[in-house]
C-alpha cells in the first residue's frame, strides 16, 4: 500500500472546480458563531462539491484568517453569500424549488439514517448556532428537520462534524460520489 501523491489526487484547480458541476446540496449557516466551523463548512463544501453555501446573522464571512485556518482556500473555490437572516434565505430557496433540511432536535424529526432524498431534486442543508441551533422559525418554515441520533450521554455534536456527517449521507444517497 502507497500514499497517493497530489498529483496523483488530480485534485481541481480552483477554476476547473467553478466550471465543474456541482452536486445537488447546498448549505445555509443560521448565526454560526464559530469561525473554524465556518472554515469547515467551506472545506467539506469543497471536498463534496456543494453548489453554495449562505452565511447568514452573524455568521462570520470570509476573509478572515480564522476562517482561512480551516477552510484552507476553499473560500476561494466555493461560492458563497451572506444573508441577512436565514428565514430570508429558506423562503428564497424554497421559492426556487429547493427542498430546505434542517438539523435539529426537535419532535418528530426524521433520522438522518431514514431519510430518502429524491433523486434529481437539490436540498439545501441549515446548520444553527453552536449553543442555541437552528431558529425556530426557520425549523418551521423547512421541509424537513433531520436528526443525527446520538446514544451517548452528550447529545450535540459539533456543526463541522455534523454537517460533514449529514452531507456525506445525503451523497451516498443521491449517489453522487462520481
Amino acid at each position: 500500500m502507497k500514499k497517493l501523491s497530489m498529483k496523483e489526487l488530480k485534485r481541481l484547480s480552483v477554476q476547473a472546480f467553478k466550471e465543474t458541476e456541482k452536486s445537488p446540496l447546498i448549505l445555509v449557516l443560521d448565526n454560526v458563531r464559530s469561525l473554524n466551523n465556518v472554515g469547515s463548512a467551506f472545506r467539506t463544501g469543497d471536498v463534496f462539491r456543494v453548489e453554495k453555501i449562505y452565511l447568514c446573522g452573524i455568521t462570520g464571512t470570509p476573509p478572515h484568517r480564522d476562517i482561512q485556518k480551516t477552510a484552507l482556500g476553499s473560500t476561494e473555490s466555493v461560492d458563497w453569500e451572506y444573508c441577512n437572516t436565514a428565514l430570508e434565505t429558506v423562503a428564497r430557496l424554497k421559492a426556487e424549488g429547493i427542498r430546505c433540511c434542517a438539523l435539529e432536535q426537535v419532535e418528530n424529526s426524521i433520522p438522518l439514517h431514514q431519510f430518502t432524498p429524491q433523486k434529481g431534486s437539490k436540498y439545501a442543508l441549515i446548520f444553527g448556532n453552536e449553543v442555541f441551533g437552528v431558529e425556530e422559525e426557520v425549523l418551521n418554515a423547512c421541509d424537513e428537520v433531520l436528526e443525527i441520533p446520538q446514544l451517548g450521554t452528550k447529545h450535540s455534536l459539533n456543526i463541522s462534524v455534523s454537517l460533514g456527517i449529514a452531507v456525506w449521507d445525503l451523497m451516498v444517497k443521491l449517489e453522487n460520489l462520481g
